[in-house]
């Protein structure tokens, strides 16, 4: 048998608390990095200790830019970011991730204390990731972003995740990922069983206060003591 090793990405750590038995592992979009959204540690008022994780994308070349090195989670082909998508790139990074899982499981912390959340590019990781675990996590925070490689989601999405929950949220105005590519991404998330409240703003491609605000409360009521199962009627 052979093992594949990963190294684990390099990432900053904050915990908002002492002891914190729930993680966040938060993933930057593209071109940028995990300094992207340290501050949202200041910004989020959450009822029990939590520890974010803030993962550095590897640096690649992005053939949309030129073949511009820059950190991205997985190569753009196009202006139309879901066709000729980097399968290759967006498995490996589920690779990444999964080791970053790994690590707050030895820290201590439950799988399904566990979240994923991403923005853009990074949103789509998270929720690729997510939908492959053979557990539960916590949960899944999908900001401005949507579902890649959807012709395998069905396939290779594992029945016991289907308890994860979901929050999306979208700019109505997004010229990078469009809004209708948000929406069907949810109804496909949807169709497969999964809990996803959506939400959607008068923005672009970016984070506003409101926002913020329904992030805060979805995570809020996520937090000490919630368990996933338990919801499922």
């Amino acid at each position: 048998m052979t093992t594949i090793m990963t190294t684990l990405l390099p990432h900053i750590t904050l915990k908002s608390g002492k002891q914190p038995q729930y993680s966040i592992i938060w993933l930057h979009g593209l071109g940028a990095d995990g300094n992207d959204f340290v501050p949202i540690v200041d910004e989020l008022s959450l009822p029990v200790a939590v520890r974010f994780v803030f993962p550095h994308a590897p640096h690649r070349p992005v053939t949309i830019n030129g073949g511009y090195v820059m950190r991205a989670w997985y190569d753009i082909a196009g202006s139309s970011i879901d066709a000729q998508q980097d399968e290759q790139g967006i498995r490996e990074s589920q690779t990444q991730i999964e080791a970053l899982i790994t690590q707050e499981v030895a820290r201590g912390v439950a799988p399904n204390h566990i979240f994923l959340a991403g923005f853009s590019q990074g949103g789509a990781v998270a929720l690729h990731t997510a939908v492959r675990q053979n557990f539960p996590l916590a949960g899944v925070l999908a900001l401005s972003t949507y579902l890649p490689l959807p012709h395998c989601v069905n396939a290779e999405a594992l029945a016991g995740t289907r308890i994860t929950p979901i929050f999306m949220a979208h700019g109505l105005a997004d010229p990078v990922v469009p809004f209708g590519l948000g929406v069907a991404s949810r109804d496909a998330l949807i169709g497969l069983g999964y809990r996803v409240e959506w939400h959607q703003y008068p923005m672009q491609h970016s984070v506003c206060e409101p926002e913020l605000r329904d992030l805060e409360n979805w995570l809020s009521g996520r937090l000490d003591g919630y368990d996933p199962a338990a919801q499922v009627a």
